[in-house]
């Protein structure tokens, strides 16, 4: 008898929750397809582009590694563990895959535990006591696929997460990269400034000896005093500016300026081979499109669980245990009570609030699929971009190097010529600053070569792949 009244809730509740398990079989709700996008076979601006060997047909984690820079590479290997706006993402993925666990807690029944001991009594009465110990539980089957909608949601909102948190690393390393490069543009320029100032500081000092024995006009070393002030002065602009990207690498790595210095050195630097791939490759490879993909999963999703709200929930529940106004007697079997229980629960009238929540559901996916479409569009057009960029500057820098080589020879021959006093010193002038702004453009072309290499690395997905999401996942 014992035995018996001792399971019987449980066998109760075991029986309620097969014949939940047998009405649960649909999901309300469109079932997730990644929809087609219109991409080309190929990118436009291939033509004429240098290709990766075949030993490198994807982009490696680590997709610096090809500038072969030891510095670079040790600093952007810091943008994943100090940075504090990916540190920030870094949270709120770990939110989302809490979400994940805490939504497929919801396939399984709620147990709860108790246990009481109470006195009560009056003026006029006698003292009575009351004690109790149960177990109770409850299940909610998924009937209608609204907690199976809920974890897709979640888990597709998780993934999406983290495609955020891949896009802002790459982003802050992307930014630091570009840092840096400038930065040892800007320490080549001090350089072409610092040797420029000292060959002024030369020629001021012959014209200054010349005007002091009226060998030369007061123009003449007007024109030289002005040239030396004017390196002076872009030698300092130069300085500020390389000082705050200085700052800005410090704060991307997660450091005060104050504790963070780059040591100058002289401009070395390699434009990698970039497997360019194919577009379609995209999808797979920006975590920017996986981001815009996952969350297009997720409002689908959402259609299911506002749909599932047309139908009533079913609620199984039972709880059993002991009572009885002395310990002792607690645990035997007359004192034994149990109860078992089933609730159906929907709405019968809401005036339209479950279609409008639909509606708004649907809108909601067309929404996220046109900002997906977008954001693949955007990203075919930023590859094409790099593309012709590059292809163009690599054929630019080359002409620009003939023109700073020609410069530079042409004001060798002025000054042989003013030091043989066949000309005035205002053709020296107008050589000497000819051949600067020429290799100062030269500069400012290698510059923007390395910024947009990094770009185009960037806009190929930086060698991040949409697999990991779901490996992560299943972790």
């Amino acid at each position: 008898m014992s035995h018996t009244i001792k399971h019987r809730p449980l066998t109760r509740l075991l029986g309620l929750a097969l014949l939940g398990l047998g009405l649960a079989g649909c999901a309300v709700g469109p079932d997730y397809q990644r929809p087609k996008v219109d991409v080309s076979t190929r990118f436009k601006q291939m033509d004429g582009w240098k290709q990766a060997s075949p030993a490198h047909t994807s982009l490696s984690a680590n997709w610096w590694d090809g500038y072969g820079d030891a510095e670079l590479s040790a600093l952007l290997a810091q943008v994943s563990v100090s940075n504090q706006n990916v540190a920030s993402y870094q949270a709120a993925y770990q939110k989302a895959r809490a979400l994940v666990s805490a939504a497929n807690a919801g396939f399984f029944p709620t147990v709860s535990a108790s246990a009481a001991s109470s006195r009560s009594g009056g003026n006029s009465t006698s003292t009575s006591r009351s004690n109790s110990a149960g177990l109770s539980a409850s299940w909610e089957p998924d009937l209608w696929g609204k907690l199976r909608r809920t974890a897709e949601q979640d888990s597709a909102s998780a993934q999406a997460s983290q495609a955020e948190l891949a896009a802002a690393t790459l982003s802050a390393q992307s930014t630091l990269a570009q840092d840096y490069f400038q930065l040892r543009v800007l320490d080549e320029q001090i350089r072409l400034y610092q040797q420029t100032v000292s060959a002024y500081q030369r020629y001021q000092q012959i014209i200054q000896q010349q005007y002091a024995v009226g060998s030369t006009s007061r123009a003449t070393l007007s024109t030289a005093q002005t040239q030396l002030e004017s390196a002076r002065a872009a030698v300092l602009d130069v300085q500020w500016q390389r000082a705050q990207l200085e700052h800005a690498i410090a704060v991307l790595i997660g450091k005060p300026p104050a504790e963070f210095s780059i040591s100058a050195k002289p401009l070395a630097y390699t434009i990698p081979a970039i497997p360019v791939g194919l577009p379609s490759q995209l999808l797979e490879r920006r975590p920017d499109i996986a981001y815009a993909e996952r969350n297009m999963a997720a409002a689908n999703a959402a259609i299911g669980v506002a749909k599932a709200a047309y139908f009533p929930d079913l609620t199984l529940s039972a709880s059993g245990g002991y009572s009885s106004s002395a310990w002792r007697k607690l645990l035997s079997a007359p004192n034994a009570v149990w109860s078992t229980g089933l609730e159906l629960s929907g709405t019968v009238l809401d005036f339209g609030a479950t279609a409008a929540s639909v509606r708004q559901a649907e809108a909601s996916y067309a929404g996220q699929l046109a900002t997906y479409r977008q954001t693949v569009l955007s990203a075919l057009q930023e590859v094409e971009d790099y593309l012709v960029e590059l292809h163009t500057l690599e054929q630019e820098i080359a002409t620009q190097r003939l023109a700073a080589g020609s410069a530079q020879d042409a004001e060798r021959q002025y000054r042989n010529q003013y030091q043989a006093g066949m000309i005035n010193y205002l053709n020296v002038a107008t050589a000497q600053a000819t051949s600067l702004s020429q290799q100062q453009s030269l500069l400012s072309l290698i510059k923007q070569q390395l910024v947009s290499s990094v770009e185009l690395l960037v806009a190929l997905g930086g060698g991040w792949d949409a697999a990991s999401l779901n490996r992560q996942q299943a972790d």
